[in-house]
């Protein structure tokens, strides 16, 4: 099969350019309009020639730097598949780094809908035969596809970060901020040889959370909280909080997305936290106001993903404990970019 074609919508294209500049694509991301109408719908259209094509549409559901919602972001995810199908394009990969509506994976209370389902099932009538997204809020959100869903993770670069700190070993303790993220932060505590702790919290409402205890010895230690997103930012705040009342030196926190939803900047830069560490699945606005904040980018172990499924070599090799070299000799740990 030929080269791949990349395409991008608008909530992130800055990522999608460094993805298409690590692949190395001659014409870098491919040409298409995507705008709305007077009318304020999406108009898409493909610039160029896709027949016989394998063709990967970079698209966070997400709020764009434009000032576009999560909607606007969806709809020109599908019409973007929908126009490379009906331009007949061999094979399309829907590369989602945030998959929206992820934390409606199920129905907590009765006559609720379960949105994350009602996506993948956009994604698969538009047109997509693959899905690449990365962390997912829930793994077992890929039981809603029937297609392939590669789900990738950010933990090699967010760790090769905290060791470059000098954050590992006995002088940390990695700290879950709930009981459906110990799994994660045992990951992160083994790839960094550190202890493990937990927050157990509940949630009187949707976004608002209390913490009611810590299991683990935190004192004397710099706690590094991790989780998947990073959303208002209320949960983070307090249960930092809670963990320097339990004797730890400091707080790091570190997070794939960073949503950063109502508040959630300021919030954080008045908690106890000493940096958010976050990834560019999402782009920050206004990154260099923030010197709290630092963003890793991501776009490497994008690219060798794409290039993987594009030569049919495994993905899951990308994540085991010794990273495997893609073909072009590169590595899904690239220096990190620290907003300052």
């Amino acid at each position: 099969m030929s080269q791949p074609l990349l395409f991008s919508g608008n909530s992130n294209p800055e990522l999608a350019n460094e993805i298409a500049k690590r692949l190395k694509l001659p014409g870098g991301v491919g040409k298409a309009i995507v705008t709305k109408f007077k009318n304020e719908e999406t108009r898409i259209e493909i610039g160029e020639n896709v027949r016989g094509s394998e063709a990967f549409v970079v698209q966070s559901i997400c709020k764009s730097p434009n000032g576009n919602g999560v909607n606007d972001a969806l709809m020109e995810l599908l019409l973007m598949i929908d126009a490379l199908r009906r331009a007949s394009a061999a094979r399309i990969t829907a590369v989602i780094p945030y998959y929206g509506y992820a934390k409606q994976d199920k129905k907590t209370k009765g006559r609720e809908p379960i949105s994350a389902k009602v996506v993948a099932n956009l994604l698969k009538v538009t047109g997509a035969e693959r899905i690449v997204t990365m962390d997912l809020h829930a793994a077992q959100i890929q039981g809603f596809f029937d297609q392939p869903v590669d789900n990738l993770m950010a933990m090699p670069v967010l760790c090769n970060y905290l060791k470059k700190e000098g954050l590992c070993d006995d002088k940390i303790v990695i700290v879950s901020p709930d009981a459906g993220g110990v799994h994660r932060a045992e990951l992160f505590a083994k790839r960094l040889n550190s202890s493990l702790a937990i927050v157990f919290k509940r949630r009187p409402e949707p976004d608002v959370s209390e913490v009611t205890d810590i299991v683990g010895d935190v004192e004397g230690k710099v706690a590094v909280v991790v989780d998947d997103m990073i959303s208002t930012g209320g949960t983070l705040a307090k249960a930092a909080e809670a963990i320097r009342a339990r004797g730890a030196t400091k707080v790091y926190t570190v997070a794939t997305h960073g949503i950063f939803a109502g508040e959630a900047i300021e919030v954080l830069e008045n908690s106890a936290i000493e940096r958010v560490v976050i990834t560019n699945t999402i782009p920050l606005e206004n990154a260099l106001l923030h010197p709290k904040f630092v963003q890793l980018p991501i776009a490497q172990t994008f690219a060798d993903a794409i290039l993987r499924i594009t030569t049919n070599r495994s993905v899951s090799e990308l994540f085991g404990d010794e990273i495997t070299p893609a073909a072009n000799g590169s590595v899904a740990t690239p220096e990190p970019v620290v907003v300052q």
